[in-house]
């Protein structure tokens, strides 16, 4: 998913490999220049607001956003005690971060001695991005994470024939479903409602938040569970997906021109970084 996480070139599970004589290092660390302008909101008020981010991509991170000290509202930043040490990147403070009537402990920090092959972090300022009220790029907010620059998706159509069953039972057949193709992961499948039997999904409770699609549903198909699931109401940017059904290759038998799927090693997400307790609402109101 993107550079640095998931099966991405930086991180720890890569699905290739660089062509080089000598293998890299285990830690590959890429920092790069965002363009684009980054806010923070925090109790109301805009705390950071710059055209010059610093994006840290670390293997098995998602990307962060570091600001010039200079695009921080001086006064949102409080000092504190607590210190401790990034293993690339050396001495980290953290700060508390106010606003009005409001302070975050450990809500924003530091590298304080960066090494000499990092010395654009020299000061720099980042923020727990559960402990502000949002990040936006321009006037658009930003949930999950800082935007990866490196995660794609792209939607094709087939007319590939897949079926899914549980044991016997048919539970979709499609001749025109649709693949979405994902940074970082194996071609997902999606079915249109038209094409399953959907007396044989039981709604499963909870959902999930994907920064890139929107929120996730699940459904249980007989003992299998949250077997399927949908984004109902996929954001914009992937609504040739919206409402359509995708299936779990290792909790229900899922066949592609007669050949079954298997899930393959690396492909469970972790999560990682997520946003602050947001809602349904909140999210659908992006």
């Amino acid at each position: 998913m993107g550079l640095s996480w998931q099966q991405g070139p930086l991180s720890a599970s890569a699905i290739g490999h660089f062509l080089t004589p000598e293998p890299l290092p285990q830690r590959l660390l890429f920092a790069e220049r965002l363009r684009r302008r980054m806010r923070v909101r925090f109790n109301g008020t805009w705390i950071a607001d710059s055209e010059n981010v610093l994006l840290l991509h670390e293997p098995g991170r998602y990307p962060v956003a570091y600001y010039p000290r200079a695009d921080v509202d001086p006064q949102a930043l409080v000092a504190g005690d607590k210190v401790t040490r990034h293993q690339d990147l050396g001495e980290t403070a953290w700060y508390a971060v106010h606003a009005g009537d409001r302070t975050t402990e450990r809500a924003a920090w530091e590298f304080t001695a960066p090494p000499e092959h990092a010395a654009a972090f020299e000061d720099r300022i980042a923020f727990a991005w559960r402990a502000m009220d949002a990040f936006y790029e321009e006037d658009e907010r930003i949930l999950g994470h800082a935007a990866d620059p490196y995660h794609r998706i792209d939607i094709r159509d087939t007319s590939r024939t897949l079926e899914v069953r549980l044991e016997d039972t048919v539970v979709a057949r499609s001749e025109h479903p649709v693949v979405l193709y994902e940074s970082g992961f194996a071609p997902r499948w999606y079915v249109p409602r038209a094409d399953i039997d959907e007396s044989r999904l039981t709604p499963a409770e909870g959902q999930t938040f994907c920064p890139y699609k929107g929120l996730c549903d699940y459904y249980d198909i007989g003992t299998a569970h949250r077997a399927a699931w949908s984004y109902r109401d996929a954001y914009t940017e992937v609504g040739r997906i919206d409402d359509m059904v995708s299936f779990e290759p290792d909790r229900v038998e899922v066949r592609l021109d007669g050949r079954r799927l298997e899930t393959e090693p690396g492909q469970q997400v972790v999560p990682h970084g997520v946003d602050r307790g947001l809602d349904a609402d909140e999210i659908r109101s992006r």
